[in-house]
């Protein structure tokens, strides 16, 4: 069965279009999403079945999940992390929404959804309504990977009806949200006692 291809305004998304896609990732669907930095691939997060199939198609043992959350705001991230000490929330408030994923201590509450003895979990609130605005009416984050690509010179693909054409046996829905970016969120470690840069992407921060 081949996928959807959804267009949705980026700015201001169709509530009947979200909705759509909310009972899709509700049935264990996969979809493909714009973001403020690359088009994501990702499911509902309290669907077992759903993330078995996002690791196969993403190639990834389940034992070996290293995949970020799409929140929806910082009250949303609370549920999955252990604890967000002051000076870590102050940065979070003043990076969120925004091109960045933070690696945080995860909540008891993870490995019970996953199955997998995971002690840290990457959150990413995107500056983009399409995300958002699915995970607020889903109610659950979405778990989530990136895009990419396997021409050595262009890393991430860009262009939603390319993704369609590469992914339209896979997936369940790929979303046209408009073009999309080709440098990743900026990725920082909060777990330690200093806030660690792993990898340098679209968002810039002072730690």
């Amino acid at each position: 069965m081949s996928a959807e291809l959804v267009n949705i305004h980026p700015e201001n998304p169709e509530r009947r279009k979200i909705l759509h896609i909310v009972e899709v990732l509700q049935k264990g669907g996969i979809i493909i999403y714009p973001t403020d930095t690359i088009y994501g691939i990702g499911c509902d997060l309290m669907n077992r079945k759903a993330i078995e199939r996002l690791c196969q198609i993403m190639n990834i043992k389940p034992q070996k999940l290293d995949l970020s959350f799409i929140c929806n705001d910082l009250s949303h991230i609370s549920e999955y992390v252990k604890r967000l000490d002051t000076p870590v929330f102050k940065v979070l408030k003043k990076a969120l929404p925004g091109p960045f994923t933070f690696i945080l201590e995860s909540s008891s509450k993870v490995p019970r959804i996953l199955d997998v003895n995971k002690k840290t979990v990457g959150i990413r609130i995107p500056n983009h309504n399409i995300p958002r605005m699915i995970v607020e009416h889903l109610g659950n984050p979405l778990i989530t990977s990136s895009i990419k690509d396997d021409d050595v010179i262009k890393e991430y693909t860009t262009d939603p009806e390319e993704i369609f054409e590469d992914f339209k046996n896979q997936v369940d829905i790929v979303i046209d949200g408009g073009p999309g970016g080709n440098i990743p969120s900026t990725v920082i470690d909060c777990t330690g006692d200093e806030l660690v840069l792993v990898r340098q992407g679209l968002g810039e921060i002072d730690l």
